[in-house]
Formats: C-alpha cells, sequence, structure tokens
C-alpha cells in the first residue's frame, strides 16, 4: 500500500485489519478478506434499523445497539459467493433469542422513506420477526431494512468526490480508514485505553506516521486504488475521547 505521487518517498503502510458492519450502527465484523462491490466492501451497511417514520436508529441515540452482535456465513466473504435460502446474517444481543435473517433475497414489502441523513428512499422490509426483536431489544417499535439495490442508488456528495460512487446506509462514503499509529497516539493521552473498534473503520492500516492517513490523498492496495475524500470527524459515539484523533478519512474507489 502507497500513498500518491509526490516529490517525498512515498509512505507506505500495510493493512492489518478489515471490518465490515452489515447492520448499521451495531457491532462490526473483523474479517481477513472481504470482495470489493461498487459500494464498498460487501456486506457493509446493507442493513439498518428504522423507527416508525423510516429514520435510521444509531448508537447517537440507541447506545444498545453497540452491543449487538453480527454474524454471516464464512463463505459470505469468497469472491462470487452467492446465498441461498439456507444462508442466514445470525443477530444476537443480551438477553435476546438470536435472530436469523435470510441472506437470499425473496419476495420481500418494500418500506418506503426510508431516511438516512440527507437521503431518502425505499428500502426492504426484513419482516415481522425482526422488527419485533428489535422492537424488544430496544424497547420502542423498531423495523430492520435492508437497502433496495434493484431500484435505488445513493450517490456520495459530489462536493467531495467527481464521478459515480455509491454507498448504501454508510454515513456518507464507501469506507473510513484509520491507522495503528494514530490510535496509539491517542492512547498515550488516556488514562483508559481504547480500541479501534471505537472509531469503526473499515480498514485499518500500520507502519506509518501518526495522522499522516489525514493528507493522503490516493492509496493502492493490491490492484485497488482509493481516493481519500473527506476527513470525518467523529461523533459521540466515541464517548469523551479527546480531539487529538476525532478525523478518520473517508475513501472512495
Amino acid at each position: 500500500m502507497g500513498g500518491g505521487a509526490s516529490t517525498t518517498p512515498t509512505p507506505s503502510a500495510k493493512v492489518s485489519a478489515i471490518f465490515i458492519y452489515p447492520i448499521k450502527s451495531c457491532r462490526g465484523i473483523s474479517v481477513s478478506h472481504a470482495p470489493l462491490i461498487h459500494t464498498g466492501f460487501r456486506w457493509d451497511r446493507q442493513w439498518m434499523v428504522v423507527n416508525p417514520h423510516g429514520r435510521m436508529y444509531s448508537q447517537r441515540v440507541e447506545p444498545k445497539l453497540a452491543l449487538v452482535e453480527v454474524e454471516l456465513p464464512s463463505e459470505a466473504f469468497l469472491e462470487n459467493w452467492e446465498p441461498t435460502q439456507e444462508s442466514y446474517m445470525v443477530v444476537k444481543a443480551p438477553g435476546m433469542q438470536a435472530l436469523k435473517v435470510c441472506l437470499s433475497k425473496q419476495e420481500q414489502e418494500v418500506a418506503d422513506a426510508v431516511t438516512v441523513w440527507e437521503w431518502t428512499g425505499s428500502a426492504w422490509d426484513e419482516g415481522a420477526e425482526a422488527s419485533q426483536w428489535f422492537s424488544d431489544y430496544l424497547g420502542k417499535p423498531c423495523q430492520l431494512v435492508r437497502f433496495n439495490t434493484a431500484s435505488e442508488v445513493r450517490k456520495v456528495d459530489p462536493d467531495y468526490v467527481k464521478g459515480q460512487h455509491d454507498t448504501l446506509f454508510t454515513d456518507g462514503y464507501p469506507f473510513l480508514l484509520a491507522s495503528q499509529e494514530s490510535l496509539n497516539a491517542l492512547n498515550e493521552h488516556l488514562k483508559e485505553l481504547i480500541s479501534i473498534n471505537r472509531f469503526r473503520p473499515n480498514i485499518l492500516v500500520e507502519g506509518c506516521e501518526p495522522f499522516s492517513e489525514d493528507i493522503w490523498t490516493e492509496i493502492k492496495i493490491s490492484k485497488f486504488s482509493f481516493y481519500g475524500v473527506k476527513l470525518c470527524y467523529r461523533c459521540k459515539v466515541l464517548y469523551n475521547v479527546p480531539p487529538i484523533i476525532m478525523r478518520l478519512k473517508n475513501w472512495s474507489t
């Protein structure tokens, strides 16, 4: 992996971890490899929990979502793998029975006017059982929806990215990148160490200078090129973390 062209030596680092968050604001999955599709890593933020008006629930207002674990079959991360009617996402949380959500797109009801930040569109309703599960867990009416890739497109902000780039239920961009060195530098200022999962990146790299990823404009990982388009100032999901690392880099392929 390297940075963009310059008159100085090209910085280098290596990918040390990949994270995928199938359900927005729920726990991520650490994987050794993941297929790339035009909206980011496959399975990343394909699902979202919404209120009766279709607006997203996130850890910002529902911190219990941080305890929701998501499991996918290991073969789901193989290139060109397609789910069957026996392929499931398994959702777990304290005090709850496991919820199984079929990965295969079946005949599903469409939920209209689903909203994440500035975008509104339709999504697939994952059914009464999933809605009841999240309603029971959060103690308020909920619905689990899946991005309707058959009819909806969500573009990234054209003020920051040129060309045609899409995303699903992310906050704004297909990828979020951070470095281990930046986290280490932050932890030097903290009494209680924190881990990288507090920042919810998709790609973690190591072997660079702290915060150097803030100024990278292009990186190459294997045969793929990624473009750094915008710093991400992390929200109160991080709780009282000093502003020294309240930013990560958003990336598009």
